[in-house]
């Protein structure tokens, strides 16, 4: 949530800034702000709303300086409005601040701060911290900061300026990402090496508890204590070019078009079909060691849970191993029983997801086996986690995640292969599994084909309020997933069940007002789900059903149908996802929805 940049150099500052907020609005968008150093002292500029809206105060009312920090904002104390965006400034506009996260005993800190005169114009915690550092003050902001991150308890990503520092700029972290940023005499500081990508390739990932000082010279990186930290320098791989939008009218639908190379990516040079095997070197895990697990426990939240789900489907089925899929906001607050032959694997997007990562590091103290699964190198999971599997999918920018789905359903789908290949699986069933999956590009591309009939089913639906989705087997995540979309994007209320569980409740509110979405592919559940939309059709639903091409049954009972090509049961969630993705992103145009930016959604969820 929320997004930071901070830069310090010989040039000046706020156009890059904003250039960079810009694309960190994906992180939050209620409020954004500027605040640089320049002879008046430092001046602030912020407004409620999004990036644009800041942007064109900033043409009104310019205000430059060679230090500058900014800030997007994703509301959690006090509304999003112009009072409470970021930055914060301490009462006697010495200090400036940009923060993420949440300060647990900010209300304690405040009645102190209070007592010693300070006064406070906002509802935020984060302007009770800039208060906090400019008590501290003694001359050096790095010492300040120290000091007044020992008091505090919760989570941060900051970046802190002084009016009588006006070239330097501290940061620090702590359960909220800040990676720094080298440039050519100057330096940066954000939540995402998306905001500075256009001005540099070399980054430091922090970690918590560790402080980067930045000044036109250079940088240094220490932690709270004040201990040196001597650091990695990652040099990022992926060009600006991907973090636009290519033609498309938005981030989301080219991030749909964009899956067949993206899931490509996710199984090229890791799966072997003469040996009808997979290689998966960073989960640091021998053949045996592999052999050793009894268990699988997957943690995640919203769209990576679904992909936990039909990971479960997968490895019960293929390698014949129990798996429990754990909503990570819930695993550490109750006692979970963990043995030593449990293998806990974490699946975020963004590796940085606060509930997710809490879990994982809960999993770790109980002696688990920890792997992550995630798209960012150099993320807080990947760096805590004992091994793991990046799955290559490349800057998602869409809130609302479409290609990491279907990317961490493909590392899935090599994981149960390597985990079945050391148990029972013979070469010509891993041989079956990895055709499927390489062919599984061109049959998702097929489905894109159709993007204009989807366009017009989407009309047919746009104007309902609600939704059921139905699926069995490894189509009930897909059911759930195309659910949470619909919901996500176009603000419709969508709920996903299993296709027989509809009996047992949800069949009470089927009528011609409840479209009822079916996926219902030739699979081992095919008999079983066509009595299911039978059942809805008795109730006078309407029904649009996802379908095998050549399916005539279920099409005579349909009201609308939406073809896939035949594949192998496990592969089938790579090809039914993307025709839900689809149909909600184009109910979502009809309304009226920003695709992009769903109201009170944020890419990356780092508060709890």
């Amino acid at each position: 949530m929320c997004g930071i940049i901070a830069m310090v150099g010989h040039q000046p500052t706020s156009k890059v800034l904003v250039e960079g907020l810009k694309r960190l609005e994906y992180r939050g968008y209620d409020s954004a702000g500027v605040a640089v150093i320049n002879e008046n002292g430092i001046e602030v500029r912020k407004c409620a709303g999004k990036i644009a809206e800041l942007a064109a105060l900033m043409e009104r009312d310019p205000v430059d300086g060679h230090t500058g920090i900014a800030h997007t904002r994703w509301a959690t104390h006090g509304a999003p409005n112009t009072n409470n965006a970021h930055p914060h400034v301490s009462h006697s506009g010495s200090v400036a601040l940009v923060h993420n996260g949440i300060i647990e005993n900010y209300q304690v800190i405040k009645s102190l701060l209070e007592g010693e005169g300070y006064k406070f114009s906002t509802d935020t915690d984060s302007e009770v911290l800039a208060g906090l550092i400019q008590y501290h003050y003694s001359g050096n902001l790095e010492a300040a900061v120290q000091e007044a991150l020992k008091r505090v308890e919760g989570t941060y990503g900051i970046a802190v300026i002084h009016e009588k520092e006006p070239h330097k700029i501290v940061g620090a972290r702590n359960g909220s990402p800040l990676v720094l940023g080298l440039g050519d005499h100057e330096f940066f500081l954000a939540s995402d090496v998306a905001a500075m990508v256009a001005r540099t390739r070399q980054v430091i990932y922090l970690d918590d508890g560790e402080m980067a000082v930045i000044t036109p010279d250079g940088y240094h990186t220490c932690n709270v204590q004040n201990e040196s930290v001597a650091k990695l320098v990652h040099e990022v791989t992926w060009d600006l070019g991907q973090i636009e939008k290519g033609g498309y009218p938005h981030f989301m639908l080219k991030e749909i078009h964009e899956q067949p190379e993206t899931i490509r990516n996710t199984f090229r040079g890791r799966v072997v079909y003469e040996e009808g095997d997979a290689h998966l070197g960073g989960l640091n895990m021998t053949d045996d060691e592999l052999r050793a697990v009894k268990r699988v426990v997957f943690l995640a939240c919203g769209t990576s849970w679904h992909a936990g789900l039909v990971g479960e489907y997968m490895i019960e089925d293929y390698a014949r191993i129990p798996v429990e899929v754990e909503y990570a906001s819930e695993f550490r607050y109750r006692r979970p029983v963990i043995d030593p032959d449990t293998l806990v694997i974490a699946i975020s997007q963004s590796g940085e997801t606060v509930d997710t990562l809490s879990a994982m590091r809960e999993a770790r103290k109980q002696g688990a086996r920890v792997l992550g699964i995630t798209n960012v190198v150099g993320s807080t999971i990947a760096r805590e986690s004992q091994g793991g599997v990046y799955i290559h999918a490349g800057p998602e920018i869409g809130v609302a995640s479409t290609k990491a789905f279907s990317c961490q359903v493909t590392a899935l789908t090599i994981l149960t292969l390597l985990l079945a290949r050391t148990r029972h699986m013979s070469i010509e069933e891993g041989q079956r599994v990895i055709k499927a999956l390489q062919e599984a590009p061109q049959l998702i591309q097929q489905v894109l084909d159709q993007e204009d009939r989807i366009r017009k089913v989407a009309e047919e639906y746009a104007g309902h309020s609600n939704f059921l989705y139905l699926g069995r087997g490894y189509n009930f995540p897909i059911a759930l997933e195309g659910a949470l979309k619909l919901k996500e994007i176009s603000y419709v209320h969508a709920e996903g069940y299993p296709a027989a569980e509809m009996k047992h409740g949800p069949i009470a509110l089927i009528d011609r007002d409840m479209p009822v979405v079916v996926v219902c592919t030739q699979d081992s559940t095919y008999e079983k789900i066509k009595g299911n939309v039978q059942e809805v059709k008795a109730r006078s639903g309407r029904v649009l059903a996802i379908v095998t091409d050549g399916d005539k049954e279920i099409a005579d009972m349909a009201d609308h149908v939406i073809t896939v090509p035949p594949t192998l049961d496990l592969v089938s969630p790579l090809l039914n996802v993307v025709p839900l993705q689809l149909l909600a992103y184009h109910i979502a145009v009809l309304r009226g929805c920003n695709v992009d930016q769903p109201r009170n959604l944020a890419k990356s969820v780092t508060v709890e």
